[in-house]
């Protein structure tokens, strides 16, 4: 039985994988700020599938804490065999103008954690041989929407760049780049969700399904549902400049201002 570490579990997609991973017999290490949602969440898991569901709070947008979990990531005792860096926020505003501490809050947590929980991760899996880290990235990461896209784009290339790096240790490195997704996260930012044709969302259980089939497979990046491959290779093949006519949309703009939202 192995154990995974998800952060951000105690909502959206990091939900979602503590639910699938422990229902397929793994052990979970749940990390998010909301020690009471945790607490709650793990006893559902020990519970329901029968798991051991260890509660780590933690604030990913402080270092001192992350260090806390890279500690843990790098413990030799029940060592962690899959990594699922979820945790990620809405900053809910432009950059020029905005609240230049959100953004750099926003950065904490979405790059300079999954680098160190990502290295504290790979580390100890390279010794033994065998492990797996996902990071979630976004299709926005495609865009230019602001500095959420901006974080994105850095975990989708940071893992490929890990991928290449891992080649021939037994260890693997998956980027999830999901599209539009339902979750709690829409109906409390207040997002109309009808803007959108029904066709546009994914549901949570079938992004992580797919995310956990391709890490099984070792693929690098995993895009869930053929509509948003699509939708991938068409942005990355149309000219930057189109890229940024389109980013300009104040309405995908409003979307991606809380798209990122996630339990840190």
């Amino acid at each position: 039985m192995a154990t995974v570490l998800i952060t951000g579990a105690s909502a959206g997609l990091g939900l979602e994988f503590a639910w699938q991973l422990a229902t397929a017999r793994h052990d979970v290490v749940l990390v998010a700020r909301n020690e009471d949602r945790l607490e709650r969440l793990a006893s559902q898991l020990r519970a329901a599938a029968g798991v051991h569901a260890e509660v780590l709070p933690a604030d990913l947008a402080d270092r001192e804490q992350v260090a806390r979990v890279a500690e843990r990531l790098r413990s030799t005792e029940d060592p962690v065999s899959l990594l699922v860096n979820n945790a990620g926020l809405s900053v809910g505003s432009r950059f020029v103008g905005g609240d230049l501490d959100a953004h750099l809050d926003a950065h904490e947590v979405m790059v300079r954690a999954v680098m160190v929980l990502s290295h504290a991760a790979a580390g100890a899996m390279v010794e033994r041989g065998r492990g797996a880290v996902v990071n979630v990235s976004s299709i926005a990461a495609l865009t230019a929407m602001g500095t959420y896209s901006a974080d994105k784009a850095w975990v989708r290339v940071f893992t490929e760049a890990l991928a290449v790096e891992l080649r021939g240790t037994g260890v693997t490195a998956t980027a999830l780049c999901p599209g539009l997704v339902h979750t709690e996260f829409h109906e409390r930012a207040g997002i109309d969700q009808e803007v959108y044709p029904e066709l546009a969302w994914l549901n949570a259980d079938a992004v992580v399904a797919a995310a956990l089939a391709d890490v099984r497979r070792g693929a690098v990046i995993s895009t869930p549902s053929l509509r948003y491959g699509i939708v991938s290779e068409v942005t990355r093949l149309l000219p930057r400049a189109a890229i940024r006519a389109i980013s300009g949309d104040r309405r995908l703009r409003r979307h991606v201002a809380q798209e990122g939202t996630e339990d840190r």
